[in-house]
């Protein structure tokens, strides 16, 4: 499996959003107009104005305005933060970093090896898992809402599979968009406290809080992952400061 490969292209993907481009050489723009063409319709203003819109990949996005149309649904609080998911680990640390200075009045928190390493920094296995979890977390984070139905779990696997899924990660993908929402299992996948914060984090990045839905799952997860409110808190203002 090469869900580490796919979550480096994702956020690679993201950073290029983040400013107006595409960075990863994967035509995703073109591909989210050919899926407008196969799902009948056109999203109102063409799509994703930043050039790659995260949410488009795992069900949200342009896709979900699509859907989101056909069913009245409003997608207006659906404004994606692309800088949460390019650098999730560095900013779930410093969300606990700011969350130690509070209960410290120390604004120079030690690094503590019992946290878990970021998973920029990962290797080998390590990040492989790691980026297993994230990926886990997004696509239940983007299930939350509810409106994902079979043609749209095909579509999503075909563009997952086009940033170089292997086929074990293709059926994993598959698996994952079928599996019921679980925000006790996805928790126990957590290898360690910058694991979980990561996983609130790039979740928070691909949901909408103002979607009833989706703020329930994002309350679940926090207290399936034992987040305590001030650092729920800490990780949502970081997401929205990355933008």
């Amino acid at each position: 499996m090469n869900a580490s490969k796919i979550l480096q292209q994702l956020m690679q993907q993201a950073s290029g959003g983040q400013q107006g481009g595409n960075s990863s050489g994967v035509d995703v723009k073109g591909m989210l107009s050919g899926l407008s063409k196969q799902l009948g319709g056109a999203t109102q203003g063409g799509g994703s104005s930043g050039g790659f819109d995260m949410k488009s990949l795992l069900g949200g996005g342009a896709m979900g305005m699509l859907v989101g149309s056909k069913r009245g649904r409003s997608m207006g609080g659906k404004a994606l933060k692309y800088g949460a998911i390019a650098g999730v680990g560095m900013l779930a640390w410093k969300a606990w970093q700011s969350s130690q200075a509070a209960k410290e009045g120390n604004a120079g928190s030690a690094q503590s090896a019992a946290e878990g390493e970021r998973v920029e920094v990962l290797s080998g296995e390590y990040q492989e898992r790691r980026s297993l979890e994230l990926l886990q977390a997004m696509i239940m984070a983007a299930r939350a809402d509810g409106h994902i139905d079979e043609q749209e779990q095909r579509l999503i696997t075909e563009q997952i599979d086009a940033l170089g899924a292997d086929q074990e990660m293709h059926n994993w993908v598959e698996q994952q968009l079928k599996a019921p929402l679980d925000a006790q299992a996805l928790a126990r996948e957590a290898d360690s406290p910058q694991a979980a914060r990561e996983m609130y984090l790039i979740s928070v990045a691909v949901t909408d809080d103002q979607n009833p839905m989706e703020r329930a799952w994002l309350d679940q997860l926090a207290n399936a992952l034992n987040l305590p409110k001030e650092m729920t808190t800490e990780l949502e203002r970081q997401a929205q400061q990355a933008g």
